[in-house]
């Protein structure tokens, strides 16, 4: 028993002795929540690309003196412009109803207090279309008023396939950070040594930015447009370790 003691002492005597001897930093090595000096810093990074479809809202205002009037007035005047849509090369699938609605119009109140009068009927009928050649744009935007429509709001460009511009977006946001670190770093006489965390924000937000570029016209009667440039924004948060030089 005294052998065995007189053993785990020295065990004890020896692994301080160890430690007293490393240098600080070895030392800091061996602990197990040693803390190293990092920085932290943001980088932002921003990707811009020409749109390649448009969604856009479309429908048709419709009064009559009763709500049947006015519908069955505004069922074929919506038919005719479903039909213009799709001559216009536009699938099936890229047209859908977003709204419809039947609502009583009142008659002008000739003085205060006196009882409110249905004068007519209004129903509107509204569809989405998604565009996928923008040079149809100008053409179908002739067409739509041409067979009925009397409504055309919302028309938004985007990408069909935004993966790419995003992923770039996030490349340029880690560059950024890296640049911006390697500039602190050397202003503070230490060196990156590498990457302990990287956190990016909730994801590429778009940005859109207009830039003059009418469309292509071949035809006299068709809309003059003006497509945008779509830009997306990635933010990183980069933490470095760090060491003097």
């Amino acid at each position: 028993m005294k052998l065995l003691r007189a053993t785990a002492c020295a065990a004890v005597l020896g692994t301080a002795a160890l430690f007293a001897s490393l240098s600080p930093l070895a030392a800091q090595d061996l602990a197990p929540n040693a803390r190293r000096a990092t920085l932290a810093v943001s980088g932002e990074g921003t990707a811009s690309a020409v749109p390649d479809r448009a969604t856009l809202t479309s429908g048709v205002v419709s009064e009559g003196k009763t709500a049947r009037e006015a519908l069955d007035a505004n069922s074929a005047a919506v038919a005719t412009m479903i039909a213009a849509i799709k001559a216009a090369g536009v699938e099936g699938r890229d047209v859908s109803t977003s709204g419809f609605s039947v609502q009583p119009q009142y008659a002008p109140q000739k003085k205060d207090g006196d009882p409110l009068r249905i004068a007519s009927y209004q129903v509107t009928n509204s569809v989405t279309v998604r565009l996928r050649d923008l040079a149809k744009l100008g053409d179908l935007l002739d067409q739509l008023v041409t067979n009925g429509a009397n409504q055309i709001n919302g028309i938004a460009f985007d990408l069909a396939e935004p993966g790419k511009l995003e992923d770039a977006a996030r490349a340029e946001a880690v560059k950024d950070a890296r640049h911006q670190a390697e500039i602190i770093a050397g202003a503070a006489g230490v060196r990156l040594v590498r990457v302990v965390s990287i956190s990016s924000e909730a994801g590429p937000q778009p940005m859109p930015r207009m830039m003059m570029m009418a469309a292509r016209a071949e035809k006299m009667d068709s809309v003059p447009v003006e497509a945008g440039e779509t830009q997306v924004r990635a933010g990183v948060t980069v933490v470095y370790e760090i060491e003097p030089l």
